[in-house]
C-alpha cells in the first residue's frame, strides 16, 4: 500500500511540475503529437496506396503477357534494335506451345472533338472484345454495346469520357465525335492529318488501369487506316493457356526473337510496383520517424531546462528524505506523462488528417467516382487510408519509448544533485 501511495505522490508532483509549466509543457507535447501523428497519417495514406495499386493492378488477367518491339523493361522504351510486328509475327507467336490466343494492337494519339470541345487522348486499336482478357472484371455503363467488326465505332474511358475535373461530361453514348490523328507521310516525310468520325458505342466504367480509363478503343482496321500504321503493329497481348504457363511463354518467345522483342508480365509489374512502393513507404516513415525525434529533443530540452529551474526544490526535497531513485522517478514520470498525451493525442490527430487529406485528394463535388456516362461520373479515384491495429501500437509505443529514452538524462541529472549545493543555489 506504501509503495503504492508513492507512486501516486510521485505521479501527483510530476503533474504538478509539468502544470506549472503549462506553455512549455504543452509545446513539448505538441512536438511528440505533430511527430506521431504525421508517422500515422503518412503510414496509413502510403498503406492504401500500396493496398489501391495492388488490388488494381490483381485485376490484370494472370494468364496474359504484353508483347512489344525491342527489348524494354517496365517503365522504360526500347534498349535494343527492334523487328517489325506484323501478321508473320503474330501468328508465329500464336502457335507457339502454350500459348492461347494472341491480339494485336495499334496505337497512336488522337485529337478528339465533340461539340464543340477538344481533348488529346490516347488510341488502343485493337479488337474490342478482347479488352476482356486483359481485364475480365472489365464493365460498361448502361446501354453500352461493343460492335466489334463496326469500324466506325469507339469505346471510350471514363476519364475521357468523364474528364477530372470537369462538371460535366465531354461525351455521351450515340453520340459522333471526330478524332484527328498525325501521322508522316512514308514517301514524302512531311506531316499530315487524318480525320474519321466515330459513334460512341460504350463507356467504360472505372478500372484503375490507365491504359483503360484515360484512352479510347477502336477497331483495329479503323486504327490501321487512321494512322497509316500499314499493318505495322506496336503491341500484341499474348494470353497463355493459363498462369502456369506464363514463364514458359515468356521463354519461347525470348528464346525465338531474343532481345529484339519485350516481354512484360503482370507479374514482372507488380514485383516492379513492390519495389517501388516499399521503397516510398520506407522514405515517408524516415520523414515521420524524423518529426518524432525533434519531439524527443523537445522533451530533453524540456526536462533539462526544468531540472536546471528546479534545483532547489530537489535540494530540499533530498534534504527531507528523498532517495535517488525517487527523483528519477519524478522526471521520468514527467517524460512519461508527455509521451502518453502525446501519443494518444497523435494516433487520434494522424488518423484525423490522414482521411482529411485522403478526402482532400478525393472526388470534388460534381465530379464524383461513380459508375460514369454522365455528369459527375470522372473517375477520379478516392484512395482512403488503411490502419493496422498492430501498426498503430507499434507507433504509440514508438512514441513513448522516445518519451521516456529523451528524459533519461534529465533524471539521471537531477537525481545526481547533491542536496548541499542544491540548498545553496
Amino acid at each position: 500500500m506504501k509503495k503504492y501511495m508513492d507512486i501516486m505522490e510521485i505521479f501527483l508532483l510530476s503533474f504538478d511540475a509539468l502544470k506549472e509549466r503549462k506553455a512549455r509543457s504543452a509545446l513539448t507535447i505538441l512536438m511528440v503529437i505533430v511527430g506521431s501523428g504525421l508517422m500515422i497519417a503518412l503510414n496509413g495514406i502510403s498503406a492504401g496506396q500500396n493496398g489501391f495499386v495492388n488490388k488494381q493492378l490483381n485485376t490484370l488477367a494472370p494468364n496474359i503477357l504484353f508483347v512489344s518491339s525491342g527489348q524494354r523493361s517496365f517503365g522504360q522504351g526500347p534498349t535494343a534494335a527492334s523487328i517489325t510486328i506484323n501478321s508473320a509475327v503474330v501468328d508465329r507467336i500464336r502457335s507457339l506451345p502454350f500459348v492461347q490466343e494472341v491480339v494485336p494492337a495499334y496505337q497512336g494519339q488522337v485529337s478528339l472533338e465533340s461539340q464543340g470541345s477538344f481533348l488529346n487522348s490516347p488510341v488502343l486499336s485493337t479488337d474490342p472484345q478482347k479488352i476482356y482478357l486483359i481485364d475480365p472484371s472489365l464493365q460498361l455503363t448502361d446501354g453500352s454495346t461493343i460492335k466489334q467488326t463496326d469500324r466506325s465505332s469507339i469505346l471510350v474511358g471514363d476519364s475521357i469520357a468523364n474528364p477530372p475535373g470537369k462538371t460535366s461530361a465531354f461525351l455521351f453514348v450515340g453520340e459522333t465525335i471526330k478524332a484527328t490523328a498525325a501521322y508522316i507521310d512514308p514517301v514524302t516525310g512531311a506531316q499530315k492529318q487524318e480525320s474519321k468520325s466515330f459513334m460512341v458505342s460504350g463507356i467504360i466504367q472505372p478500372t484503375g488501369n490507365n491504359q483503360i480509363d484515360r484512352a479510347v478503343i477502336i477497331n483495329a482496321d479503323a486504327g490501321n487506316t487512321l494512322f497509316h500504321k500499314s499493318g505495322k503493329f506496336d503491341e500484341m497481348v499474348v494470353v497463355a493457356q493459363s498462369a502456369t504457363y506464363v514463364d514458359a511463354v515468356q521463354h519461347e518467345i525470348t528464346t525465338l526473337y531474343s532481345d529484339n522483342i519485350g516481354v512484360i508480365t503482370p507479374k514482372a509489374i507488380l514485383q516492379i510496383r513492390e519495389r517501388f512502393l516499399n521503397g516510398n513507404s520506407s522514405f515517408i516513415i524516415s520523414v515521420a520517424f524524423i518529426a518524432l525525434l525533434v519531439g524527443a529533443v523537445g522533451i530533453i530540452t524540456t526536462l533539462y531546462t526544468s531540472v536546471n529551474e528546479r534545483i532547489s526544490e530537489i535540494g530540499t526535497l533530498k534534504a527531507i528524505g528523498a532517495q535517488k531513485s525517487f527523483i528519477l522517478s519524478m522526471f521520468l514520470i514527467e517524460a512519461l506523462i508527455i509521451g502518453l498525451l502525446g501519443a494518444t493525442l497523435g494516433l487520434a490527430v494522424g488518423i484525423s488528417g490522414s482521411y482529411l487529406l485522403s478526402d482532400f485528394s478525393g472526388p470534388r463535388p460534381g465530379v464524383g467516382s461513380g459508375g460514369g456516362g454522365g455528369p459527375g461520373g470522372g473517375s477520379q479515384v478516392h484512395i482512403p487510408p488503411v490502419f493496422l491495429p498492430a501498426d498503430l501500437l507499434n507507433v504509440w509505443i514508438l512514441s513513448l519509448v522516445l518519451s521516456i529514452g529523451a528524459g533519461l538524462f534529465p533524471a539521471w541529472k537531477a537525481s545526481r544533485l547533491s542536496p548541499i549545493l542544491a540548498l545553496r543555489r
